[in-house]
Protein backbone atom coordinates (compact mmCIF):
# COMPACT_ATOMS: atom_id res chain seq x y z
CA UNK A 1 0.00 0.00 0.00
CA UNK A 2 1.30 3.32 -0.75
CA UNK A 3 1.45 6.11 0.83
CA UNK A 4 -1.04 8.26 -0.72
CA UNK A 5 -3.67 4.83 -0.39
CA UNK A 6 -3.07 4.35 3.11
CA UNK A 7 -3.51 8.27 4.14
CA UNK A 8 -6.81 7.10 1.87
CA UNK A 9 -7.52 4.52 3.70
CA UNK A 10 -7.25 6.19 7.29
CA UNK A 11 -9.72 8.73 5.99
CA UNK A 12 -12.36 6.19 5.09
CA UNK A 13 -11.82 4.18 8.12
CA UNK A 14 -11.91 7.40 10.69
CA UNK A 15 -15.10 8.73 8.30
CA UNK A 16 -16.94 5.64 9.16
CA UNK A 17 -16.09 5.29 12.73
CA UNK A 18 -17.29 8.61 13.49
CA UNK A 19 -20.48 8.40 11.57
CA UNK A 20 -21.16 4.70 13.32
CA UNK A 21 -19.76 5.47 16.45
CA UNK A 22 -21.96 8.92 16.22
CA UNK A 23 -25.29 7.48 15.18
CA UNK A 24 -24.83 5.02 18.23
CA UNK A 25 -24.22 7.55 21.32
CA UNK A 26 -26.62 9.81 19.86
CA UNK A 27 -29.61 7.26 19.94
CA UNK A 28 -29.41 6.85 15.97
CA UNK A 29 -28.90 3.60 15.96
CA UNK A 30 -30.80 2.20 18.97
CA UNK A 31 -29.36 -1.10 21.52
CA UNK A 32 -30.15 -3.72 19.91
CA UNK A 33 -30.14 -2.50 16.14
CA UNK A 34 -28.67 -5.14 13.77
CA UNK A 35 -25.97 -3.70 11.59
CA UNK A 36 -25.23 -5.45 8.50
CA UNK A 37 -21.73 -4.83 7.54
CA UNK A 38 -23.22 -4.97 3.61
CA UNK A 39 -25.00 -2.53 3.85
CA UNK A 40 -22.30 -0.43 5.53
CA UNK A 41 -20.72 -1.04 2.81
CA UNK A 42 -22.98 0.17 0.31
CA UNK A 43 -24.02 3.23 2.67
CA UNK A 44 -20.45 4.59 3.22
CA UNK A 45 -19.12 3.12 -0.25
CA UNK A 46 -15.88 1.87 1.40
CA UNK A 47 -14.33 -1.76 1.35
CA UNK A 48 -15.51 -4.57 3.56
CA UNK A 49 -12.06 -4.17 4.99
CA UNK A 50 -12.46 -0.44 6.01
CA UNK A 51 -15.91 -2.16 8.26
CA UNK A 52 -14.24 -4.81 9.58
CA UNK A 53 -11.74 -2.51 11.15
CA UNK A 54 -14.51 0.28 12.00
CA UNK A 55 -16.37 -2.84 13.67
CA UNK A 56 -13.24 -3.91 15.54
CA UNK A 57 -12.73 -0.60 17.20
CA UNK A 58 -16.50 0.18 17.79
CA UNK A 59 -16.77 -3.53 19.85
CA UNK A 60 -13.42 -2.69 21.82
CA UNK A 61 -15.83 0.59 23.23
CA UNK A 62 -18.67 -1.47 24.10
CA UNK A 63 -20.87 0.06 21.35
CA UNK A 64 -21.42 -3.30 19.06
CA UNK A 65 -21.41 -6.70 19.92
CA UNK A 66 -20.23 -9.05 17.30
CA UNK A 67 -21.55 -12.97 17.81
CA UNK A 68 -21.64 -16.15 15.52
CA UNK A 69 -25.01 -16.81 13.95
CA UNK A 70 -26.20 -13.18 15.34
CA UNK A 71 -23.93 -10.65 13.80
CA UNK A 72 -23.49 -7.42 14.60
CA UNK A 73 -25.76 -5.93 17.35
CA UNK A 74 -25.75 -2.04 19.03
CA UNK A 75 -25.36 -2.24 22.53
CA UNK A 76 -26.64 0.16 25.18
CA UNK A 77 -24.59 2.88 27.11
CA UNK A 78 -23.76 0.93 30.10
CA UNK A 79 -21.47 -1.61 27.92
CA UNK A 80 -19.88 1.78 26.50
CA UNK A 81 -16.34 2.74 27.53
CA UNK A 82 -17.38 6.26 28.66
CA UNK A 83 -13.62 7.38 29.58
CA UNK A 84 -12.52 6.97 25.83
CA UNK A 85 -12.13 10.13 24.06
CA UNK A 86 -13.88 9.45 21.59
CA UNK A 87 -17.19 8.40 22.84
CA UNK A 88 -16.50 11.39 24.91
CA UNK A 89 -16.36 13.43 21.05
CA UNK A 90 -19.18 11.79 20.06
CA UNK A 91 -21.02 12.33 22.79
CA UNK A 92 -20.10 15.97 22.84
CA UNK A 93 -21.57 16.00 19.38
CA UNK A 94 -24.89 14.31 20.34
CA UNK A 95 -28.39 15.67 21.94
CA UNK A 96 -26.96 14.77 25.13
CA UNK A 97 -23.95 17.32 25.21
CA UNK A 98 -24.89 19.41 27.81
CA UNK A 99 -25.56 16.16 30.13
CA UNK A 100 -22.42 15.20 28.95
CA UNK A 101 -20.86 18.23 30.09
CA UNK A 102 -22.41 18.43 33.06
CA UNK A 103 -20.98 14.30 34.28
CA UNK A 104 -17.02 15.63 32.69
CA UNK A 105 -17.39 18.58 35.29
CA UNK A 106 -18.40 16.64 38.09
CA UNK A 107 -15.60 14.39 36.82
CA UNK A 108 -13.16 17.21 36.97
CA UNK A 109 -13.92 18.55 39.76
CA UNK A 110 -12.55 15.13 41.32
CA UNK A 111 -9.13 15.02 39.71
CA UNK A 112 -7.98 18.55 38.47
CA UNK A 113 -7.83 20.04 42.01
CA UNK A 114 -6.11 17.06 43.48
CA UNK A 115 -3.34 16.94 40.28
CA UNK A 116 -2.94 21.00 41.55
CA UNK A 117 -2.05 19.96 44.82
CA UNK A 118 0.32 16.96 43.92
CA UNK A 119 1.89 19.44 41.64
CA UNK A 120 2.26 22.26 44.53
CA UNK A 121 5.00 19.66 46.04
CA UNK A 122 6.14 17.21 42.36
CA UNK A 123 5.93 19.86 39.76
CA UNK A 124 9.18 20.45 37.72
CA UNK A 125 10.74 23.68 37.18
CA UNK A 126 10.46 22.98 33.48
CA UNK A 127 6.48 21.94 34.23
CA UNK A 128 5.95 25.22 36.26
CA UNK A 129 7.39 27.22 32.98
CA UNK A 130 5.14 25.50 30.78
CA UNK A 131 2.12 26.27 33.19
CA UNK A 132 3.38 30.31 33.50
CA UNK A 133 3.68 30.43 29.54
CA UNK A 134 0.42 28.31 28.80
CA UNK A 135 -1.27 31.35 30.80
CA UNK A 136 0.74 33.94 29.39
CA UNK A 137 -0.75 32.58 25.57
CA UNK A 138 -4.18 32.27 27.03
CA UNK A 139 -4.35 36.34 27.72
CA UNK A 140 -2.56 36.83 25.17
CA UNK A 141 -5.52 35.44 23.07
CA UNK A 142 -7.83 36.12 25.75
CA UNK A 143 -10.31 38.12 23.22
CA UNK A 144 -10.69 35.37 20.89
CA UNK A 145 -11.02 32.72 23.48
CA UNK A 146 -13.32 30.53 20.96
CA UNK A 147 -10.45 30.02 18.26
CA UNK A 148 -7.87 27.50 18.10
CA UNK A 149 -5.23 29.70 19.32
CA UNK A 150 -6.63 30.04 22.96
CA UNK A 151 -7.35 25.85 23.05
CA UNK A 152 -4.04 25.37 22.56
CA UNK A 153 -2.99 27.49 25.41
CA UNK A 154 -6.03 25.86 27.71
CA UNK A 155 -5.04 22.61 26.32
CA UNK A 156 -1.48 23.06 27.51
CA UNK A 157 -2.34 24.04 31.16
CA UNK A 158 -4.47 21.34 31.77
CA UNK A 159 -2.38 18.64 30.01
CA UNK A 160 0.70 19.68 31.96
CA UNK A 161 -1.23 19.73 35.26
CA UNK A 162 -2.09 16.52 35.25
CA UNK A 163 1.48 15.26 34.05
CA UNK A 164 2.71 17.56 36.80
CA UNK A 165 0.42 15.79 39.26
CA UNK A 166 3.22 12.69 38.95
CA UNK A 167 0.44 10.31 38.97
CA UNK A 168 0.56 8.12 36.16
CA UNK A 169 -3.41 7.36 36.38
CA UNK A 170 -4.19 11.29 36.95
CA UNK A 171 -1.88 12.14 33.85
CA UNK A 172 -4.06 9.10 31.59
CA UNK A 173 -6.84 11.42 32.18
CA UNK A 174 -5.20 14.33 30.42
CA UNK A 175 -6.68 13.60 26.77
CA UNK A 176 -10.20 13.32 28.68
CA UNK A 177 -9.95 16.96 29.77
CA UNK A 178 -8.37 18.17 26.29
CA UNK A 179 -11.43 16.44 24.60
CA UNK A 180 -13.67 18.75 26.59
CA UNK A 181 -12.29 21.49 25.92
CA UNK A 182 -11.70 21.08 22.76
CA UNK A 183 -15.50 19.80 22.30
CA UNK A 184 -16.52 23.26 24.09
CA UNK A 185 -14.49 24.63 21.26
CA UNK A 186 -15.92 22.81 18.61
CA UNK A 187 -19.38 23.44 19.08
CA UNK A 188 -19.20 27.19 19.98
CA UNK A 189 -19.70 26.78 24.09
CA UNK A 190 -17.27 29.03 24.59
CA UNK A 191 -17.77 32.72 24.88
CA UNK A 192 -15.81 34.86 22.68
CA UNK A 193 -13.74 36.85 25.25
CA UNK A 194 -12.75 34.91 27.95
CA UNK A 195 -13.38 35.68 31.43
CA UNK A 196 -10.95 37.97 33.21
CA UNK A 197 -11.21 35.86 36.76
CA UNK A 198 -10.75 32.74 35.08
CA UNK A 199 -7.73 33.78 33.22
CA UNK A 200 -6.74 35.77 37.01
CA UNK A 201 -7.65 31.63 38.72
CA UNK A 202 -5.32 29.83 36.17
CA UNK A 203 -2.82 32.21 36.80
CA UNK A 204 -3.13 31.41 40.51
CA UNK A 205 -2.81 28.05 40.20
CA UNK A 206 0.84 28.16 38.41
CA UNK A 207 2.21 30.28 40.56
CA UNK A 208 0.93 28.34 43.55
CA UNK A 209 2.71 25.22 41.88
CA UNK A 210 5.54 26.96 41.47
CA UNK A 211 5.53 28.52 45.34
CA UNK A 212 4.60 24.78 46.69
CA UNK A 213 1.50 26.34 47.91
CA UNK A 214 -0.71 23.19 47.50
CA UNK A 215 -3.91 24.20 49.35
CA UNK A 216 -3.42 27.69 47.06
CA UNK A 217 -3.51 25.52 44.16
CA UNK A 218 -6.23 23.33 44.82
CA UNK A 219 -8.41 26.05 45.70
CA UNK A 220 -8.19 27.88 42.82
CA UNK A 221 -8.17 25.04 40.35
CA UNK A 222 -11.53 24.10 42.17
CA UNK A 223 -12.50 27.00 41.28
CA UNK A 224 -12.07 26.69 37.53
CA UNK A 225 -13.44 24.02 37.61
CA UNK A 226 -16.63 25.20 39.17
CA UNK A 227 -16.71 28.55 36.86
CA UNK A 228 -16.90 26.53 34.00
CA UNK A 229 -19.70 24.53 35.23
CA UNK A 230 -21.34 27.43 35.78
CA UNK A 231 -20.62 28.46 32.03
CA UNK A 232 -21.72 26.06 30.80
CA UNK A 233 -24.96 25.40 32.90
CA UNK A 234 -26.39 29.08 31.82
CA UNK A 235 -25.48 28.57 28.28
CA UNK A 236 -28.29 25.38 28.76
CA UNK A 237 -30.41 27.61 30.57
CA UNK A 238 -30.45 29.97 27.87
CA UNK A 239 -30.40 27.24 24.86
CA UNK A 240 -33.55 26.31 26.72
CA UNK A 241 -35.29 29.51 26.91
CA UNK A 242 -34.83 29.87 22.77
CA UNK A 243 -36.35 27.08 22.71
Amino acid sequence: MTNAEGAEYRQLHETVLDRLGGDIVAGVLAPGTRISADDVVTQYSVSRTVVREVVRVLESLGLLAVRRRVGITVLGEEHWNSLDPSVIRWKLAGPQRFEQLSSLSELRSGIEPLAARLAATRATPEQCGALTAAVIGMSSTSRAADTDAYLAHDSDFHRTLLTASGNPLLRAMSQIVVEVLEGRTRHSLMPHVAETEAIRLHGVVASSIQMGDADAAEAAMRAIVSESATAVEQMKDDEDTRE
